[in-house]
Formats: C-alpha cells, sequence, structure tokens
C-alpha cells in the first residue's frame, strides 16, 4: 500500500483534541489491517474498528487517541503510524509504546507521548490539551494537569520537521547551499 503524501499534519507545540479512549495492547494489526494493506481507502475504512466500531467513520481531524500500555504491539508494520495520520489523528497518548511503533511515530511525524496513569482520567469524548516540549496533557473538562515523559530534543526535532525523511531533505538542501 502506498502511503504518498500521508497527511502530516504541521507541527504545533499545543495541540488540542477530542479524546478516543483505547484499552492495552493495541497491536498494528487493528490499527492497519492486514487482509486490506493492498487498498489505502479500505484501510482506512477499517482502523481499529475492532476495537471501537465507529472510530473509522466518526474520527475528525485532530482527534487524539488516549491509550493504554503497549499500544502499537504486534507486528513491526510501519503502515500503523502512517494510517493514523491518515486518519488525521492529532496526536497519540498511552502509558507505553511497543518500541518499534514509538520510533516509527516519530520517523513519520506523528506527535505521541507517554503519560502515565493517562487512561484513568479521560472518558471518551473528552478535550484535551498537550504540550508536547513540556510534557504536559490536560484534561478540559476536569481541569487535571499530567505530567509525561519529557520527548527527546532529537526527536522533537523530528516532529518539528514532519518526520525523519523531511528532515534528512531539509539538511540535504542546507548543505547543498554552503558548497
Amino acid at each position: 500500500m502506498a502511503l504518498m503524501g500521508s497527511k502530516v499534519r504541521p507541527y504545533q507545540d499545543v495541540l488540542k483534541g477530542k479524546v478516543w479512549v483505547f484499552p492495552d495492547n493495541v497491536d498494528t494489526d487493528v490499527i492497519s489491517p492486514g487482509k486490506y494493506l493492498d487498498d489505502l481507502n479500505a484501510t482506512l475504512e477499517h482502523t481499529c474498528e475492532t476495537i471501537i466500531k465507529e472510530f473509522p467513520k466518526e474520527v475528525k481531524s485532530g482527534d487524539v487517541i488516549v491509550a493504554g500500555r503497549n499500544f502499537g504491539c504486534g507486528s513491526s508494520r510501519e503502515t500503523a503510524p502512517k494510517i493514523l495520520q491518515e486518519k488525521e489523528i492529532g496526536a497519540v497518548v498511552a502509558e507505553s509504546f511497543a518500541r518499534i511503533f514509538y520510533r516509527s511515530s516519530f520517523a513519520c511525524g506523528l506527535p505521541i507521548m507517554e503519560v502515565p496513569g493517562i487512561t484513568k482520567e479521560f472518558e471518551k469524548g473528552d478535550e484535551i490539551e498537550i504540550n508536547l516540549p513540556n510534557a504536559e496533557v490536560k484534561n478540559l473538562r476536569t481541569g487535571k494537569i499530567l505530567k509525561g515523559n519529557p520527548i527527546p530534543e532529537i526527536l522533537l526535532n523530528l516532529l518539528k520537521n514532519g518526520g525523519l525523511e523531511k528532515q534528512l531533505l531539509a539538511e540535504l538542501k542546507e548543505k547543498g547551499k554552503k558548497k
């Protein structure tokens, strides 16, 4: 499946969106179902539907996934974070991420943050405010602020540049100007 021109949302230090709450151990096969991988539109129509049936049809641009532990586990399917970008997810905030999903998300420019205890503080439909540089999230319904794990500067720069490929192209362009 070609994901040319993924919908990488422009970087913002502070994001706001409507929350979708997901459980622990959401695997990449649920995010990017294998039986639809040869058809982008079909994949988008079935993204995460085995967990939240209405998700693929009702998710809106800028919505945020709040999830439990081990989000993105399973196969090393790099299409999983890209599919979430195609669905125009603003960010994923989870108690923890599978390492491959974590790396792939930053590489393609999908904002993610680890926040211990996050699922206890949000309900579906809540509004969330995420401050990426400060590693903080706020439930706008309750006013509660949670501290997340700080995003290393090198990974924050990947997000600011729209992902690894765009960052490398910008660096190459800059080096070409200096010659």
